[in-house]
């Protein structure tokens, strides 16, 4: 199992300070030039998380709120708050900040959250997606507050553990792409697997 300690930040995130970590399991026919690593933070308030994806071209189609980004260049961030608990929050983004935020415990009982007619999710995460030189990062962040609608019982302290995946995937670029940081074993091969977790600990 991968491990990966989540920095305590007290300001704005310094990415340059902050461990990354490499989304470098490939599966199918994915190209060696594609690659994608991940860096995540946290405060008091919030857990802050930067997706970069390295390929020569980026897909960047679905726009709407229903929209499916997996279809496009996407990065993903998966989590189960809760230890013994293997419901989990999938947060899919392609580069127009096309956002599939999924709920549940495996691709059977997963619902797809929207947001309130009040709230945005993009405004709530903070979201940024944008292209660079090698390709195209994503930052958003997630407040603690909010995942306590969900699971009343959670709170953020040093040592904590959740567990986690980081997954690059594009469906319908040719050829197609599939990177997880944890490694996904046996069968079915898809990214709604708690059980193929990573671990990851919010330091002190």
């Amino acid at each position: 199992m991968m491990n990966y300690s989540i920095k305590k930040i007290n300001t704005a995130p310094d990415w340059s300070e902050i461990e990354t970590l490499t989304i470098g399991n490939k599966y199918f026919d994915t190209p060696e030039d594609v690659n994608a690593f991940a860096q995540l933070c946290y405060d008091s308030e919030r857990l802050y998380v930067h997706l970069i994806a390295e390929e020569p071209s980026t897909r960047a189609v679905e726009t709407s709120v229903l929209g499916m980004p997996c279809e496009d260049s996407c990065l993903e961030f998966f989590f189960c708050p809760m230890e013994n608990d293997n419901r989990y929050f999938n947060l899919e983004y392609n580069l127009n900040g096309c956002l599939f935020f999924g709920f549940g415990s495996g691709i059977k009982d997963l619902v797809r959250l929207t947001a309130a007619e009040e709230e945005n999710f993009n405004d709530l995460f903070n979201t940024e997606a944008k292209k660079n030189d090698k390709g195209w990062e994503l930052f958003y962040s997630i407040p603690f507050e909010f995942i306590k609608r969900f699971f009343k019982d959670f709170e953020i302290y040093g040592g904590k553990k959740i567990r986690a995946n980081c997954y690059k995937c594009s469906d319908l670029t040719v050829p197609s792409n599939y990177l997880a940081w944890n490694p996904i074993v046996d069968e079915p091969f898809r990214f709604h697997r708690p059980e193929c977790f990573g671990e990851m600990t919010f330091s002190d």
